[in-house]
C-alpha cells in the first residue's frame, strides 16, 4: 500500500485532474508524503546553490548559508497553505488545511526531479548550451505552477476564475501576514530593549 502511495505523486504529475481528484476524495495523498517532497525541495535546492556549475551559477559560495535557504522555502510553504486556507474558508472552498498542504508538495515535485537533473546537467554543459539549462529551470516553475493551480481548483470545488481569485487574493493576504509578522517582531525586538535599559538602569541604581 504504501508503495503505492509514494508513487503516486508522480501519478498527479502526469495526470493532475484525476491525480488530485483521488487525493481528495479517494485518500491517495498523505501528508507524510508530502512533508518528504517539501524537506527534499529544500535539500536538493540547497544542494543547487552550492553544486551548479559555475557557467549558470550566479551565487556567492561565500554567503551560502543552509538555514536561510531551509527558511526561504519551508516558510513561503506554509504561509501560502495559511493564507489560502483562510481565505477559502471565507469563500466556500471544500479543501482542508491538510489537503491544501498535501497537494501544495505535491505540486513541487517536478521542480524536485528537475532541479536535481539541472545540478548534475549543470556540470557538463558549456556557455553556448546555458540556454537548455534555463529552459529546464523555467519548465519546472510553470509545472509546479499548473499543478499547484489544478490541485487548489481541485480541493476546493472551485472553477477556473474562481481559483484564479483565490491566488490573488492569497498573495495579498501572504503580504498581510508577513508584513504584521515583521511588525510584530519589531515590537517584540523594542520591547525587549526597553526592558533590558530599565533593569540595566534599576542594576545600576542600585
Amino acid at each position: 500500500m504504501w508503495n503505492e502511495l509514494i508513487k503516486y505523486p508522480f501519478y498527479v504529475t502526469l495526470h493532475p485532474f484525476k491525480g488530485f481528484w483521488d487525493v481528495k476524495y479517494e485518500g491517495k495523498g498523505k501528508p507524510q508524503i508530502a512533508l518528504s517532497i517539501l524537506l527534499l525541495l529544500t535539500i536538493v535546492i540547497t544542494l543547487k546553490r552550492q553544486l551548479t556549475g559555475f557557467i549558470v551559477n550566479f551565487s556567492n559560495p561565500n554567503e551560502l548559508n543552509s538555514l536561510n535557504e531551509l527558511i526561504f522555502i519551508i516558510l513561503p510553504f506554509f504561509l501560502f497553505c495559511i493564507a489560502n486556507w483562510a481565505i477559502t474558508t471565507l469563500m466556500d472552498g471544500e479543501g482542508k488545511f491538510i489537503e491544501i498542504i498535501t497537494v501544495t508538495a505535491y505540486a513541487l515535485l517536478p521542480m524536485v526531479i528537475i532541479y536535481a537533473a539541472t545540478t548534475i546537467i549543470s556540470n557538463f554543459i558549456t556557455f553556448e548550451e546555458a540556454p537548455l539549462f534555463f529552459l529546464l529551470e523555467t519548465t519546472a516553475m510553470v509545472w509546479f505552477c499548473g499543478l499547484l493551480f489544478v490541485g487548489i481548483m481541485t480541493v476546493h470545488q472551485y472553477s477556473v476564475s474562481k481559483t484564479i481569485a483565490t491566488f490573488i487574493i492569497t498573495a495579498i493576504v501572504m503580504g498581510v501576514i508577513l508584513f504584521l509578522g515583521l511588525l510584530f517582531f519589531s515590537l517584540l525586538q523594542q520591547l525587549i530593549t526597553f526592558v533590558e535599559t530599565i533593569y540595566k538602569e534599576i542594576i545600576y541604581r542600585l
